[in-house]
């Protein structure tokens, strides 16, 4: 039973580039035409990166050329600072390597979601703890900004609350700022209950806000704003119907011993999994997603992450060892 075949049937697409890459590339067996990936590990930490080549592999992949970068670490969800701290600075160095930047350009971070929904606040959290500079550029002195790059920072809310679709707001905004580069921050859909909040993903693709939340809203790319976006997403949720199968998975791996058992699960087809579990969820329309009991403390925890990563990397003068301070 393919779990891409059954996913399919669910109405499920995976959000982060590397999980989608991990089931494609275990069932055909082999590399995935069109797409490479690199592997770095670190003391808390290991990056992979992602890159779709062509179109042939943005097909098989479900999304769109360009790099994928993930940095996963389970200690993201642990309240130590100073660990905290590193993974920034790994993040930091990776959008370096990633971002389209001048000195003299402007960058607008805006961080999409729902601040009233604690799974879809994470992007609202990071523009609280950033750093708005632009103003610094247009009204102080010289000396005030050294070392600082033009940053304006907006969240633009999500549709339900303001009548108006995330993407118009960050256009008009780009229409009238003309930053160099969007840089987007939401929350994601995980594959799987382990990659909440311990995986960020970094693509050069833009996003589509409110998957975290199973929604679906236009592209914020380049194609819609006109000048590069790069996305920042970290899984704050996990589909119900993915854990449904994932327990009846472990239950079948566990009683494999006996023949007549693994012969049931490998009689079971795809759609007859995908009725039973739609059974279950069909008081919720088949929408149910689920988030740690602690998402609040480890909304903040990534949310601070992200917000001294984008400090160290937008601001070439910013100390590593004061950024802290520098966060709101």
């Amino acid at each position: 039973m393919q779990k891409s075949e059954l996913y399919k049937l669910m109405g499920i697409k995976l959000d982060l580039a590397v999980e989608a890459h991990e089931i494609l590339r275990g069932e055909v067996g082999r590399e995935i035409p069109g797409v490479k990936m690199d592997e770095e590990r670190y003391e808390n930490a290991v990056v992979k990166t992602i890159t779709i080549l062509d179109e042939q592999g943005a097909q098989i992949m479900g999304r769109a050329p360009g790099t994928y970068v993930t940095l996963e670490s389970r200690e993201i969800r642990d309240n130590n600072k100073m660990v905290h701290k590193q993974i920034g600075e790994i993040l930091a160095n990776k959008l370096k390597e990633i971002l389209p930047l001048r000195e003299d350009s402007t960058v607008l971070i805006v961080g999409l979601g729902n601040w009233n929904a604690t799974p879809d606040a994470l992007g609202p959290k990071v523009v609280e703890l950033s750093m708005a500079t632009r103003h610094l550029f247009h009204y102080a002195p010289e000396e005030l900004r050294q070392g600082l790059r033009s940053v304006c920072v907006l969240a633009p809310g999500v549709l339900g609350l303001t009548g108006i679709e995330t993407a118009e707001i960050i256009k008009g905004t780009v229409d009238r700022v003309q930053p160099d580069l969007v840089i987007c921050i939401d929350a994601l859909a995980a594959g799987s209950v382990e990659r909440i909040n311990s995986s960020l993903q970094v693509a050069t693709t833009g996003i589509n806000p409110g998957s975290g939340v199973g929604n679906k809203r236009i592209g914020i790319n380049q194609e819609t704003m006109g000048v590069p976006v790069v996305a920042i997403g970290v899984p704050t949720v996990v589909h119900a119907g993915i854990i449904a199968h994932q327990a009846m998975e472990k239950l079948f791996n566990h009683l494999q011993t006996t023949p007549a058992l693994q012969d049931v699960y490998h009689a079971l087809r795809p759609v007859a999994v995908n009725e039973m579990i739609n059974d279950v969820l069909e008081p919720f329309g088949g929408q149910l997603m689920v988030t740690p009991k602690e998402i609040d403390e480890q909304i903040s925890n990534t949310a601070r992450i992200i917000a001294m990563a984008l400090a160290m990397a937008l601001h070439p003068g910013m100390p590593e060892d004061e950024v802290e301070h520098y966060l709101h």
